[in-house]
């Protein structure tokens, strides 16, 4: 069995105290980028209380609507816009300034 040096057990320590925290808010939030005229991902599967953050990496204007659930204002260049999703179900979205971009997140 190997023994280890007080550097590499200060290291394993430091390492088990914050892996935690940063899984817990990796799990939290997801990200969509807006690029070329296209949502990536274009389909997410999130949980119940997900805060889904798009960022407009394109240098046109964009938005994200979903009918009667959300709507933010025309993004720019590296503008986001984040919604936290609270009820299970389907949401498909769009851009209102170019329809045929088109995405959808749903929600167990």
């Amino acid at each position: 069995m190997k023994t280890l040096n007080r550097r590499d057990f200060g290291v394993a320590v430091v390492a088990a105290i914050l892996l935690p925290v940063t899984t817990a808010r990796a799990e939290g939030d997801m990200e969509v980028h807006i690029d070329n005229f296209v949502f990536e991902p274009a389909e997410l599967k999130i949980k119940v209380g997900t805060t889904v953050t798009w960022t407009n990496r394109d240098d046109i204007p964009h938005t994200i609507v979903s009918a009667g659930k959300f709507r933010s204002k025309t993004l720019d260049t590296d503008d986001k816009f984040s919604f936290t999703f609270t009820n299970a179900g389907d949401y498909k979205y769009f851009c209102s300034l170019h329809p045929h971009m088109t995405g959808m997140i749903k929600v167990e």
